[in-house]
């Protein structure tokens, strides 16, 4: 698993989500762990690490 940081588009914090490497394309809904709000959390990742993580506000 990889611990990935990055800002709550929220409440601007800094909070980090756990990703597992061996899927390459991931998108799932995730509580932010600051503000509890529901995430909408896309992954994109590449020879094991994140390349691009994309956060926004559940609809």
């Amino acid at each position: 698993m990889i611990e990935h940081f990055f800002i709550c588009p929220s409440c601007l914090q800094e909070v980090s989500v756990l990703i597992d490497p061996s899927i390459k394309e991931q998108s799932y809904i995730e509580d932010c762990e600051v503000c509890c709000r529901p995430l909408q959390i896309n992954v994109h990742i590449e020879e094991g690490e994140v390349l691009n993580l994309h956060a926004e506000l559940a609809q």
